[in-house]
This record gives C-alpha cells, structure tokens and sequence, in this order.
C-alpha cells in the first residue's frame, strides 16, 4: 500500500475558512441555523467551522453530533454488534437551517443515513450539506453544496482524513492498494 499526502495542516485550514465563508454567504441574515457534524471526523470538523463562523460573523453557532450507525443501509454488514457513538443534539432543529458537515463523500450513503437522522428530530427549514473531500462515485443522487476539494478516486482508493482531535494531526492522504 502507498500512501501520498494531498492535503496538509495549512491546507486543510484554509480550507475551513473557505467552506465558512461559503456558509456565511449562502446563510445571510439566516440566525436560525444550527452546524450539525456527523460523527467522528464531521463533528470535529463542525466545531472548527463553527469557531471560524464565530470569529468572522460574531455569532456563535449552535453545533451539533450525529451518529448514524443505526440509520446505515449496511448496518447487519459492518458488525454483528456494532459501537453506537451517540447523538448530542442540545437544540430543537425544527425550522432551522441545518448545515450538515461530513469529512469524505463517496457513495452518498452516510448523507441519506444522516438525513433519515436528523429528520427524525424533528423538520429543519432547509439541510444544506458541506463535505471537506468530495471523492466521487456516487450510488445515490446526492451532492454536497460546498466542498473543500474534489479528489478524483478510483474505486480501490482511500481517502484518509487525519484530524489532530482524533490522529494527533491534521493531514488527509490517498492511499492506494496493490
């Protein structure tokens, strides 16, 4: 297996900043808007855009965690028992405005599983989704509204997102098999 840094610390944050600002600018004047990551990585990284949001707009965002395991369509596939992580949503998200943050789109399957999710808290204004990698190969019509870069995969490939939270460091690589 190889792997090849494509993104590195500064890159991954200035990046943020982009992606915040991108939100900023589709919200305007919308203070009813709440971030919501899905867990591990996405949550970690609506922390940081909630940070940047308030260091640039003044308001401080209410941020949210979302586990999706029980919502996954691979759910009997992944583990006979599989590690529930638990969702913190302190906030009522109906008629909010929800941006939805996720570390790597693939499928589109763990979107449609946080959609399912989030709709069962209640009905939000609008979901509007950010993914920080957009790699491609989609088995279900969903796109993100802002994305940080677009990685050209093939099939075998993986994208790893290292967050400093979780990994000790911030880096994301493409690792490819054979």
């Amino acid at each position: 297996m190889m792997e090849k840094e494509i993104l590195n610390k500064h890159e991954i944050d200035n990046i943020l900043v982009r992606l915040s600002f991108q939100i900023i600018e589709k919200i305007k004047d919308d203070t009813n808007f709440a971030l919501v990551g899905i867990k591990r990585r996405g949550a970690i990284l609506a922390d940081r855009v909630a940070s940047a949001i308030e260091k640039f707009k003044s308001l401080k965002p209410e941020v949210g965690y979302l586990d999706i395991t029980l919502y996954r369509d691979d759910l009997t596939e992944i583990a006979e028992f599989p590690k529930l992580l638990g969702t913190d949503l302190n906030f009522d998200i109906k008629g909010k405005t929800i941006i939805l943050i996720d570390d790597v789109i693939f499928t589109g399957r763990t979107v449609r599983a946080a959609l399912d999710a989030i709709i069962d808290y209640g009905r939000p204004k609008k979901i509007i989704f950010v993914a920080l990698i957009d790699r491609g190969h989609r088995e279900l019509p969903i796109q993100p509204d802002f994305v940080g870069k677009y990685v050209p995969t093939n099939i075998e490939e993986k994208i790893n997102v290292k967050l400093h939270e979780l990994d000790g460091l911030d880096s994301v690589t493409i690792e490819k098999r054979g």
